[in-house]
């Protein structure tokens, strides 16, 4: 062994070294893990043992062997089981590439030019090789040390952090892999809210209905990604876990969704929790609304003058009676008079007493063009709790 190689070989224990201190800096849960009795000295001692193995192999042109692979694999097999999440393994194999750069960088000099080049050319279908070898022993460690219920969570945080999936996870989880998600966003409403044990075993629950991606992004807000191939299933999918998830808490809550491409989940998550945030409050949600369908209401929501405007409107109509629900029966009833009425099991000339008292109060005739705009954002932004 001689030039570059032999360099990188008086060098291993010094780079292994201050790969594992890397590590422990970058990495939170190597941190954790770390502190187990025995972990420190084996990932100091896998990291020795992977240099000198690549440097011996890149030297002699030859590639990872099955016992090599096999190695790999049983280290990754040991972090899966430690509670490393997936995230976090995938940048520490991220940091070894970079790492492995420099240590080539810092140990090259003009002579070794031909030994660089020999060295840059070995690593990439060599380290994908050893890449996906601890991967797999990752995700076998993982799915033995770690409850269903978290794995799946970690999966849908990696999505919606916009974070790339480590090949085999969604296969290890059983809930499969698409380039477009529908993600709905499911506000629990009052308190107090559930415990992060019961939240738990809410996503059990839901898990069992439908294996999806989905995770609590705050204690009252659960996140819930479906495959958007056909949007009409997912969004009926979607309601399902709304109300599944209402049913399991007891708790009033709003729903909203919006569909987006891998990649750019985060800002299609964004939205998402926007629309649930003026969406309406029910016991049991009747849909799962889109940005289309509350339009009106988001760009209320984010004019507050506006929002004022609409607040001491809903003020006045809570002298009633039953206002505000006699209004929103009449537009969800496409202003049809007696259907309003059936629907509130009323006389229709009661229902003309509320239209009577309706412009009494606010100057408003519920069924003009004017009355509709304006009445129909007040009863929406009631509904959705904003002034609760």
């Amino acid at each position: 062994m001689e030039g570059l190689y032999k360099l990188l070989w008086d060098r291993v224990d010094f780079n292994g070294r201050r790969a594992v201190d890397v590590y422990l800096s970058e990495v939170p849960d190597f941190r954790a893990a770390a502190r187990m009795a025995g972990v420190r000295p084996s990932m100091l001692d896998f990291a020795v043992l992977l240099r000198r193995r690549e440097i011996e192999l890149a030297a002699e042109g030859a590639p990872f062997t099955g016992e090599d692979l096999a190695v790999l694999t049983a280290f990754g097999e040991q972090r899966g089981g430690q509670g490393v999440s997936p995230t976090s393994g995938r940048h520490v194999l991220d940091l070894h590439d970079v790492l492995t750069l420099r240590e080539i960088h810092e140990a090259a000099g003009l002579r070794e030019v031909g030994h660089v080049t020999e060295m840059i050319g070995w690593l990439p279908a060599n380290g994908l090789a050893g890449q996906n070898a601890y991967l797999r022993g990752f995700l076998a460690g993982q799915k033995r040390g770690t409850p269903f219920v978290k794995r799946a969570q970690e999966f849908a945080a990696t999505l919606l952090d916009d974070k790339a999936v480590i090949p085999g996870l969604p296969e290890s989880l059983e809930l499969g892999f698409t380039d477009r998600y529908l993600i709905t966003v499911v506000r629990l409403s009052g308190s107090p809210l559930p415990s992060e044990e019961r939240r738990e075993e809410i996503i059990g629950v839901l898990l069992k209905r439908d294996r999806v991606p989905m995770m609590w992004r705050e204690p009252g807000e659960l996140v819930v990604l479906l495959p958007c191939e056909d949007p009409e299933e997912a969004r009926e999918r979607g309601l399902g876990l709304a109300r599944e998830c209402a049913a399991s808490t007891g708790r009033l809550c709003a729903a909203g969704a919006a569909s987006g491409r891998v990649g750019a989940l985060r800002d299609t998550a964004t939205l998402a929790r926007r629309i649930s945030r003026v969406a309406p409050v029910e016991a049991r949600p009747s849909r799962l609304p889109v940005m289309t369908d509350l339009f009106v209401e988001l760009g209320v929501a984010r004019l507050p003058p506006v929002d004022d405007w609409l607040l001491g409107i809903a003020r006045r109509l809570e002298s009633g009676p039953d206002l505000v629900a006699t209004l929103d029966a009449y537009y969800r009833h496409d202003m049809n008079r007696l259907n309003t009425a059936g629907a509130l099991h009323i006389h229709p000339r009661t229902l003309d007493y509320r239209f009577r008292r309706v412009r009494e109060l606010v100057g408003l005739e519920p069924g003009s063009f004017h009355g509709v705009r304006v009445l129909g954002a007040v009863i929406a932004r009631v509904l959705a709790g904003r002034w609760a």
